[in-house]
């Protein structure tokens, strides 16, 4: 139980890792500065940036989940 623990939390980590290296891709690659617009409120650039998170979200867990087991 101790290591399925261990698991999940290794596999928590690495998924925020691998979605705040996706943010920073992200960031790069649109004309504009995200987190500047974040900043001013900008209700499209929110949704499309959490869109980017729960999409990289579920592919790296499942990733993660598949490689566990």
């Amino acid at each position: 139980m101790a290591l399925n623990i261990g698991y999940a939390i290794f596999g928590a980590i690495l998924t925020m890792v691998c979605m705040l290296i996706g943010y920073k891709i992200f960031d790069r690659i649109t004309p504009f500065d995200t987190s500047q617009a974040l900043a001013e409120k900008n209700i499209a650039v929110g949704i499309v940036v959490g869109s980017v998170f729960i999409g990289l979200g579920i592919a790296v867990g499942l990733v993660i989940g598949m490689g566990l087991n």
